[in-house]
């Protein structure tokens, strides 16, 4: 597996090519935020902002030391917050299906074809 494959698998999930670059360099260690902004030349301020993302989504860690340092969660940890995350989105719509199906209905039943068409009576 390529890191350029691992990082197109990260975009296509919905992550920004920075946000993919930053999680791929933690994965071979800790760093400060100083040496992921000089590594990868991206402004500090938007490596914090980056950082604060991917903590969010439980897929860094911070180790608390001084200064601090960010870590990747393992791959494999990765990937399961991932299924549990698309089974949620799954069992989301499951559950408001009906409400969903009905208001898309009651949207549809007051649609003019002739006004989707462009055709005036």
């Amino acid at each position: 597996m390529t890191q350029e494959w691992i990082l197109k698998t990260l975009v296509g999930l919905g992550f920004s090519q920075q946000e993919a670059e930053v999680y791929m360099l933690l994965r071979y260690g800790p760093k400060k935020a100083i040496d992921i902004s000089n590594e990868l030349k991206i402004y500090k301020r938007k490596v914090y902002r980056i950082l604060k993302k991917l903590q969010e989504t439980k897929i860094i860690e911070v180790k608390t030391t001084l200064p601090m340092q960010f870590q990747a969660i393992p791959f494999d940890n990765f990937l399961d917050l991932l299924i549990k995350a698309s089974l949620n989105e799954v069992d989301l719509l499951e559950k408001n299906k009906p409400e969903l199906f009905m208001k898309w209905k009651s949207i549809t039943e007051k649609i003019d074809l002739n006004d989707i068409r462009g055709i005036k009576k």
